[in-house]
């Protein structure tokens, strides 16, 4: 009995599972179906929304929005942003703007104050700012696998609160979320245009994850593992397909480099309405430094070597560090001890936090702590400061799309040793004799074997090469920068 019991139990169970699988399949269907008929439904009515509420406004000055979820940090991107803005404001002083931001705990004052201690600008005219209270969808923590396709799809999330927030005439995507553009060129009516300043995925990242190379996007787990790597390709293919329909949708698209433009026509396929813009740069204050001509010999004299950059993985902090325990070696030990290496730069989260610290622990155990210090967040003063007693400017970013700090350096009359890819290569430091600017290296033994002659070079030599990479600077400029802007732009202004 006891067995024909338990046989009935078991053909229960399995009655139950064959009762649930018939329903899944049914329901699962039903959800898809329900999905596929009101999306569109949603977007036609959406899109109808906002043109009635185009047409209710009427006549009303010009709007142009910039999608800047982190607009109160204070890199590179962010010089973008508020010079992109004032560049506006003074060629069009009638355009209203608004910035969308995730900044929830910064007022508008607190903002606009951080721009000019930071970046030394002040806007001619008010901004209207666009408080978004999802931001958290956009954060790389949030997505821990699969980590662009969540942010991607997170972006949409955030872009879409942007939308029923605040409609404005022309939507430009200051910091890289593409595919935020078809939510306002479609269901939002406006005219579209995005500031590229490092694709979101690349034919070097395939390249990457095909020759199973360990980054920090690309864990040693799925590196070491065929299947695993197959299948990250796999996803990257359908990725890439996704990204470059979106970034198709904007009306004008900016780049900041060669390197990026390369990639951006490589994926987008748009190259007649892609424009490379290099972004702007403070060289014309930071070129009233003086050039230093100190003498490595002088017992007395520190000599600086700065980083400026932001204080993320890709930045490649671990291997400046590394270089330095090198370096180390190379010198004589009075040398050595006038070696100081100072990392200036920003924190945008408690992650950069932590980050920050592992860095200072890895100095602690390569005994680089009496050599290396950290300045976080430091105003632009400060900053000035900085480079004005440094000697050389440090880079370390693979590919990095542009490099306004490696600029920032020469104009302040360092000598650059940046990373040999990317921008730097490709737009900004020239190695060839006789127009030399600058130095490049790849490995740590390299930028170990670059600083150490730069240290023993003469006074006049040091000089020669500084002069140059002053030279070459200009291009880069603030003036450079807005001039092109509004050149690009202009066919969206005027037709606001």
């Amino acid at each position: 009995m006891l067995g024909i019991t338990c046989f009935c139990n078991m053909f229960d169970i399995f009655g139950l599972l064959s009762l649930i699988s018939s329903l899944v399949i049914p329901v699962s269907v039903c959800i898809i179906a329900g999905l596929v008929v009101l999306t569109p439904v949603f977007i036609c009515a959406a899109r109808n929304h906002f043109k009635n509420k185009k047409k209710s406004c009427g006549e009303h000055a010009s709007t142009v929005a910039f999608f800047h979820p982190y607009c109160n940090m204070g890199g590179g991107g962010e010089r973008v942003l508020w010079c992109a803005i004032r560049a506006i404001q003074t060629r069009h002083p009638a355009v209203k703007i608004a910035v969308y931001t995730g900044d929830l705990e910064s007022s508008p004052d607190e903002i606009l104050n951080r721009v000019n201690q930071r970046f030394n600008i002040i806007l001619p005219n008010p901004v209207e700012f666009i408080y978004l209270r999802r931001r958290q969808w956009v954060e790389a923590k949030m997505y821990p696998y699969f980590t662009l396709l969540g942010q991607s799809l997170g972006s949409i999330i955030l872009g879409l609160e942007a939308l029923f927030s605040f409609l404005p005439d022309v939507y430009v995507d200051s910091m890289g979320y593409a595919f935020t553009l078809p939510l306002f060129k479609y269901i939002g009516c406006c005219r579209t245009a995005c500031y590229v300043h490092y694709p979101t995925i690349t034919s070097d990242m395939l390249h990457r994850v095909s020759q199973r190379t360990v980054a920090h996007n690309n864990r040693r787990l799925v590196a070491r593992s065929p299947f695993l790597t197959a299948g990250k390709l796999l996803y990257y293919r359908i990725f890439s397909m996704a990204y470059s329909w979106a970034g198709r949708c904007a009306d004008c698209v900016m780049v900041n480099s060669s390197w990026t433009e390369d990639h951006i026509n490589d994926l987008w396929k748009c190259p007649l309405k892609t424009h490379r813009i290099y972004p702007p740069c403070d060289v014309n204050d930071l070129k009233k430094l003086p050039i230093l001509k100190q003498d490595a010999n002088k017992k007395d004299k520190l000599l600086k070597i700065v980083s400026v950059g932001q204080f993320r993985p890709e930045k490649d902090h671990p291997l400046q560090l590394r270089s330095m325990y090198e370096l180390r070696q190379l010198l004589p030990e009075d040398l050595w001890e006038r070696v100081r290496l100072t990392f200036v730069g920003s924190c945008r989260d408690a992650e950069d936090e932590q980050r920050m610290r592992d860095m200072s622990d890895l100095c602690k155990h390569l005994s680089l702590e009496n050599n290396v210090e950290f300045k976080v967040n430091i105003p632009y003063e400060e900053l000035r400061q900085e480079l004005k007693e440094s000697v050389i400017g440090l880079h370390a970013m693979w590919n990095e799309h542009f490099g306004i700090g490696v600029v920032e350096c020469m104009a302040a009359g360092l000598i650059m040793v940046a990373h040999r890819s990317g921008g730097p290569r490709m737009d900004i430091v020239e190695e060839a004799e006789g127009s030399r600017n600058g130095f490049l290296a790849e490995s740590e033994m390299e930028y170990a074997q670059t600083i150490a002659a730069i240290l023993q070079l003469s006074a006049s030599s040091r000089e020669n090469i500084c002069t140059a990479a002053r030279a070459s600077v200009d291009r880069f400029s603030v003036a450079e920068f807005e001039t092109g802007f509004l050149r690009t732009m202009q066919p969206l202004l005027s037709n606001s």
